[in-house]
């Protein structure tokens, strides 16, 4: 005798096969709840995605990818976006030479080696200031008494000088040459790999500043007489001692024999 189940399961059987017939009899009624795919999805208009097997089209691969990698370094800087490294000088591209007066302010910059006519000359007067940036292997003549003098990232720059009311100020150089004829109240060197100064007897009164510098060298008139034209050379001090003494810091200079 067949059981209950059995017949309850051939008398489903009917009842099903009715309803999808009756749901094929509805025509395109049927398609209106399935979800439309867009031709950048579709395997037949796209050989990518038959080739790789994946359906997501390449444009949002690569989105992801880039959206992927950005997150992870984003993790790595603690959140903050990466910042863009600086160019090194020698890949920069370089500036046209210029000399100009712009008011009471000379303008000296991308001087790479002497001009055709020689050093570069420059008369002053005494309202005026000259600022010399990005030059290289460059002589510099200021004639007449300026107000004052300001060199940044230069390298070989020889200066020579009459006379000024304020100071040179040298910012980030190497290899730094200047003679003073005349007076000159102040010199101040920051962050100079190595100088050369030569002072005449009209300004041997100067003051010489440094920080963070190194080969400082003040070359000063050797003979007792005005025609005496030897230089000696003195250097500036690059390291100093500092020790505590009843609470407080004294520091004083370290001098190397010979």
């Amino acid at each position: 005798m067949p059981s209950s189940n059995g017949a309850s399961s051939s008398s489903r059987q009917p009842a099903d096969m009715n309803a999808v017939f009756s749901e094929i009899s509805r025509g395109e009624s049927v398609t209106s709840k399935l979800r439309k795919v867009s031709p950048s999805s579709q395997t037949h208009k796209n050989p990518s995605l038959r080739a790789g097997g994946s359906a997501v089209p390449p444009s949002s691969a690569t989105t992801l990818n880039r959206s992927d990698s950005q997150t992870s370094v984003s993790s790595r800087n603690g959140g903050r976006s990466p910042v863009p490294g600086r160019k090194p000088e020698i890949l920069r591209t370089r500036k046209p030479p210029k000399k100009e007066l712009e008011g009471n302010k000379w303008l000296i910059e991308n001087y790479d080696s002497n001009p055709s006519e020689g050093m570069l000359e420059i008369r002053a007067s005494i309202s005026h200031s000259i600022l010399i940036s990005r030059c290289t292997k460059t002589t510099i003549r200021v004639i007449g008494k300026a107000n004052a003098i300001s060199l940044d990232n230069c390298t070989a720059v020889s200066l020579v000088i009459d006379s000024l009311v304020s100071a040179v100020d040298v910012i980030k150089g190497s290899k730094f040459e200047m003679q003073v004829l005349g007076t000159l109240p102040t010199i101040m060197l920051d962050q100079v790999d190595g100088a050369a100064l030569y002072l005449g007897r009209e300004s041997l009164g100067v003051e010489v500043f440094t920080s963070k510098c190194s080969g400082v060298n003040v070359n000063i008139p050797g003979g007792q007489r005005e025609e005496e034209e030897d230089y000696v050379e003195r250097a500036l001090p690059e390291q100093i001692k500092s020790v505590v003494e009843g609470g407080k810091v004294v520091s004083e200079i370290v001098e190397h024999a010979g």
